[in-house]
């Protein structure tokens, strides 16, 4: 387009005046990079304790600074920014990705910092100003920064004023080129060539950019909404819901880099944040987790964190399939290792659920948790009660006073119990420790006789406990007979091997037996304790020691429920669920009606268990006066649950997660900021047991504040209708989506094949629509094919690689997900791992295969695949659309030949 003299030669100012910004801004990161590193070389007493901790601060410091350098050095401003005050004076700020350079002259503001918020509000918008003076904002230029042989240049950088605008301009450097060139030559024919060139490179309105390359896409700058989003108070429960393409995980990502950033903080944010940081030994920017849903996302979801400057390292992004493995085994004790410990073995396809399970979650966990908690408070009941009837010296005097504690107590109200059961321990432990020392001297008198009997007797032991552990049904069966406080008897004096091992088992057997015989009922001889009694035979407790010693062991094991009841509570949730599952298998349920192993256990099962464990001792830790004393031993159980809290949980695709794996996500956020924020879009979950409305989100955090982003970037206007078409004709929430103003949305109809049950048209087909993208384009942008199933992805992937060879084009597998070849490579995945990514052209293949194949998730993998693609979207039918589509097929081109 032509401009008016006036505003060219303004446009030509502010290109020269941004160009000279950023070659002042790069050169002067890259100089202080060089001088990194040596503020410290002055201390007088570097090894004292007060100028360690100064010469850390300055080493945190100097890495910081670091990392910004090395964002100004690549990419030096994103924004220029004119505002006028109420007198008409003018001032110029550039915007920056990464904290500023000092000793360049202008005003120059991180993005993150209160003042970069003028880089996303419109022209004509007011603002103000940290120092409180009120601006109006006056003329707007986004930059794109690119380095190039001979300097810096923006290209695509978006311009407007009040007056002009938006225009989009290809490249300032080319302007201020054709400026040169039309002052220099005068004739005719030179100046209809720079009006041409000007015409080309400043473009009214705004050009939509070309995906080249995979991956989630840079935005610089967010829009006004999106920008207040990310800088709402760090304590704060966030909800971003959107449909695809309207840069929500950007906005997850950006609120992260600002949040990290103590700079940005306010004053009490500050506050809190220390001294959580002090109480846990944790920094600010350590502590942070952000889940996704596919390992192909999470790799992407770095990249993107990268260029914000954070560090994002496989401790920090997870997936919730590995996070709660590591949760079940290495932290909580719920899945069994190869060591001691653990409950249950998780299987992918354990065949433990019914439908029920998955269909409504939040109500199972409420059976389970309400249960369970009652289940432990029952049990605690029943201990003080057998301790005050006991007549066992001193016990009932004891028992009563926990039976008066706990008559009181409410299983929903249990950190109060606690508080009164802490007073009582010292008590307790004192009757806990009379009555082993009675109990074990007896048994070991036993073992004595047995081994002056026959010195070979412990060997002998230990050989059949071998032959034992060959069996290793029996160790399933035994967590029945093996009442919880063994553990607690074991000597850790003794070896864990040879004879050691022998002595422990025959303590842990004697104990089973005399317990059995006070309680009057039989020992389970399948289990361990069972078998290794009956070889035991006369060699154990006499009848009249063994009815002794088993009124004590019975005394004992109640008065050990108050030992340590904080561990009972949070430790005892897997056994407690074994119980629960037992029972409620007695009628139709949660559960299948297939018969499986008591140790198996679902990912879902894995869930449950997981979150009841962390809002068990998040519910204690919540309390600030219980949370200060977890030093103390009675309350130190709860040190593992506390060393997972993080300062800020983030979530993206949050709709893919089931209510309990957001509930387990959001138990993990600090009690003190409660700092949890997610973005989805309930038209894109793609699991069955994914979050379906709002009611699931909000019964994680009822308070949650939920904020909808509408404006969708990434697609053509034509994509987009039928995105919206999908919606409405397979069902889902319409998203209210709007394409952005002032941008060119131009694309073009999707293309269909049908009646393609023959391979080799199939590949001939995709092919050609490859050709014609780079035909079109002048090069082969960010491509996508995407299959049904994981043994369709190499050959398809060889066959089109195949049919492309002539054109030089190559196409790559991408088996589970992985991403695989370069940034011009044609990529073939299987349709499971499709979430989050873009590309500029996405091709199904057999897309009425998957309506038969996966009826449940079928509208959800269209719609999602739809809108992974940003101009080109070419489909192919075995036979034809799926009856549920016939509707839409206007929509369609067969191909993209020129009309």
């Amino acid at each position: 387009m032509s401009l008016s003299p006036e505003s060219k030669q303004h446009v030509d100012q502010v290109a020269t005046e941004s160009l000279h910004m950023l070659e002042s801004v790069a050169k002067r990161a890259v100089t202080d990079m060089r001088s990194q590193g040596l503020a410290f070389d002055s201390l007088a007493n570097p090894n004292s304790a007060t100028s360690e901790k100064l010469i850390n601060k300055i080493n945190a410091v100097n890495v910081a600074n670091l990392e910004s350098n090395q964002i100004l050095a690549s990419e030096p401003a994103i924004a220029r920014v004119v505002v006028m005050d109420a007198g008409g004076q003018e001032s110029v700020y550039y915007i920056c990705r990464a904290a500023p350079v000092s000793g360049v002259p202008g005003l120059l503001a991180s993005y993150k910092a209160p003042v970069g918020r003028l880089a996303s509000l419109p022209v004509g918008e007011d603002f103000v100003l940290p120092s409180g003076k009120q601006v109006e904002i006056v003329e707007r230029t986004r930059l794109r920064p690119t380095r190039l042989a001979d300097g810096w240049d923006s290209r695509d950088s978006i311009y407007e004023t009040n007056d002009d605008g938006p225009l989009t301009i290809v490249s300032l450097r080319q302007l201020l080129r054709e400026v040169v060139a039309s002052e220099q030559v005068e004739d005719l024919l030179s100046q209809m060539l720079a009006a041409e060139g000007e015409g080309t490179n400043i473009l009214d309105g705004i050009r939509r950019s070309l995906i080249t390359k995979m991956g989630l896409r840079d935005q610089p700058v967010l829009d006004q909404y999106q920008d207040e989003i990310f800088r709402l108070p760090l304590d704060q429960r966030l909800l971003i819901l959107g449909p695809p393409g309207t840069g929500k995980t950007t906005t997850l990502i950006r609120r992260l880099g600002q949040k990290l950033d103590p700079n940005f903080l306010t004053e009490d944010e500050a506050r809190v944040v220390a001294s959580t940081s002090q109480g846990s030994g944790k920094p600010h920017a350590d502590s942070w987790l952000m889940f996704t849903p596919t390992e192909l996302l999470k790799q992407f979801l770095k990249e993107a964190f990268n260029r914000e400057g954070v560090p994002a390292s496989d401790m920090r992004l997870k997936t919730w399939h590995d996070y709660r493995r590591e949760l079940g085994r290495n932290v909580l004790g719920i899945l069994r290792t190869t060591g001691a410990g653990g409950t249950f073995t998780l299987k992918d396809n354990a065949a433990t659920l019914g439908v029920e399970a998955t269909t409504k979650p939040t109500e199972w966990f409420a059976d389970f948790d309400t249960w369970q908690r009652l289940a432990f408070l029952q049990d605690l009941q029943q201990s003080a009660q057998a301790l005050a009837d006991s007549k066992v010296p001193g016990a009932a005097v004891v028992g009563e006073r926990l039976a008066a504690i706990l008559k009181q107590a409410q299983p929903t109200a249990v950190p109060a119990m606690f508080v009164e059961l802490a007073a009582e321990v010292a008590k307790v432990q004192s009757l806990v420790g009379e009555l082993k020392v009675s109990s074990d001297t007896a048994i070991r008198s036993a073992l004595n006789l047995a081994v002056n009997r026959d010195r070979n007797f412990l060997a002998n032991l230990g050989k059949f406990i071998d032959q034992l552990r060959a069996a290793p049904e029996a160790e399933a069966d035994d967590q029945d007979d093996t009442d919880d406080a063994d553990g607690e008897d074991e000597d850790p004096t003794l070896p864990k091997t040879g004879l050691g091992e022998a002595v422990a088992a025959y303590m842990r057997a004697a104990r089973a037996q005399a317990r059995a015989q006070a309680a009057k009922r039989s020992v389970n001889k399948t289990a361990r304790n069972g078998k290794i009694i009956d070889w035991l035979g006369a060699r154990t407790l006499t009848p009249d020691t063994r009815a002794t010693v088993g009124a004590q062991l019975l005394v004992l094991a109640a008065a050990r429920r108050f030992v340590n009841p904080i561990k009972r509570y949070v430790d005892g949730v897997p056994r407690r669920y074994r119980a629960f599952r037992r029972e409620r298998l007695e009628a139709p349920s949660w559960y299948s009606d297939e018969s499986f192993a008591a140790t198996d256990l679902h990912p879902l099962e894995l869930d449950l268990v997981v979150l009841a464990c962390l809002r068990a001792a998040g519910e204690l830790l919540g309390r600030a006066t219980i949370a200060r004393r977890v030093d103390e031993p009675f309350w130190s159980a709860l040190q593992t649950v506390q060393g997972l809290f993080k300062h800020q949980i983030l979530v993206d695709e949050a709709t893919d997660f089931s209510p309990i794996q957001l509930a387990c996500m959001g138990a993990l956020a600090h009690p003190q900021l409660r700092s949890f924020f997610a973005c989805g879009d309930f038209n894109q979950r793609l699991t069955t047991w994914g979050s379906r409305s709002l009611a699931d989100m909000r019964w994680v955090f009822p308070e949650i504040e939920v904020r909808e982003v509408s404006v969708a970037y990434r697609q053509s206007r034509q994509l987009n209708e039928l995105a919206r078409a999908i919606i409405e004709v397979l069902g889902g929430i319409d998203p209210h989506v709007s394409l952005p103003p002032h941008v060119d949305s131009e694309g073009q109809a999707p293309a269909l094949l049908e009646g393609a049950t023959d391979a080799a048209a199939v590949v001939a087909w995709l092919a050609e629509r490859i050709r014609e993208i780079e035909r079109f384009l002048g090069q082969l942008p960010s491509t996508a094919v995407f299959v049904n199933a994981e043994d369709e992805v190499q050959p398809i992937a060889d066959a089109l690689n195949a049919a492309l060879e002539d054109s030089n084009i190559r196409v790559v597998a991408c088996p589970k997900g992985q991403v695989m070849g370069q940034d011009n490579d044609v990529r073939v995945f299987d349709i499971q791992h499709i979430k989050g990514l873009e590309f500029e052209a996405v091709f199904f293949v057999g897309i009425d295969r998957l309506a038969a194949d996966q009826p449940e998730l079928f509208d959800k993998y269209l719609y999602v695949g739809t809108t992974r693609a940003a101009t080109y979207l070419g489909l192919t039918c075995d036979v034809a659309l799926p009856p549920s589509m016939s509707t839409l097929k206007p929509y369609f081109a067969a191909d993209w030949t020129p009309r």
